[in-house]
């Protein structure tokens, strides 16, 4: 992290992983690794309080099933962060003026409203293979958005402000949203796959595997921490898919 700014450093040994995406000592000089319990303790790295001191934004997310987060962004992330996460749809609640304050206000919706911080990746993977209506999601979105604020207003948190800004997801979202699919058969972090990618929606590509006219929608999170090597592989799809077409 560099004056407030996160970055991705390549681990100078290449080790494999240990602890979830990093090694052992990748882990250890990770600077933000505490950043979701940073509102909780007295001591924080000072990289990661320049970090905190930037204006930050809490958002309401919707997923392709309907499920339904509330998380965080820094400023110079608001679009991106939420780009990443694979949201269908979203909206801007608050922005609050430092990191601590709108981790206060996430635990707090979470208690009072009920959203969860978190979705699964592969949940999310899943929900696109029998996507919601596009209406009734935004729908969704804009309930629980609404509900957020409200019960922001009751707080009694200072340091942030109401927003009611809704999310422009990119274009290319569409794709994957609109082109029939099903489950990638295989777990892209074992073996060996062929693949091209169609398209990318957060942390789930559109892909096209070699001797089959389905579309398949694959998790590429289960990538994190793993070595890839390229060459000729082919995706061995089990003959038990077959029923699903």
């Amino acid at each position: 992290m560099n004056d407030g700014v996160q970055s991705h450093t390549p681990c100078p040994g290449q080790a494999p992983a240990e602890r979830g995406y990093q090694c052992s000592s990748c882990f250890i000089r990770d600077e933000v690794r505490g950043i979701h319990n940073s509102h909780r303790v007295d001591n924080i790295p000072e990289a990661l309080r320049r970090y905190l001191e930037q204006p930050h934004w809490l958002y309401v997310a919707t997923f392709a099933d309907g499920s339904t987060k509330v998380g965080t962004a820094a400023d110079g992330r608001k679009q991106l962060r939420l780009i990443e996460q694979g949201a269908v749809c979203a909206r801007y609640v608050a922005r609050a003026g430092d990191g601590m304050v709108v981790r206060v206000l996430e635990d707090a919706v979470t208690a009072v409203v009920g959203l969860q911080q978190a979705v699964r990746a592969g949940t999310k993977t899943a929900a696109l293979t029998r996507p919601l209506a596009a209406g009734e999601l935004d729908a969704r979105n804009a309930e629980a958005a609404e509900s957020v604020r409200t019960m922001l207003a009751d707080t009694g948190v200072t340091g942030f402000r109401t927003a009611d800004e809704v999310w422009e997801a990119p274009a290319q979202f569409a794709t994957v949203l609109e082109t029939p699919c099903e489950l990638y058969p295989c777990d892209p972090g074992a073996g060996e796959h062929g693949m091209v990618i169609s398209a990318v929606l957060g942390a789930t590509a559109l892909v096209r595997v070699d001797g089959e006219e389905t579309l398949f929608a694959a998790d590429l999170s289960r990538l994190k921490g793993r070595r890839l090597e390229y060459g000729p592989f082919r995706t061995a799809v089990p003959a038990l898919q077959a029923a699903l077409f």
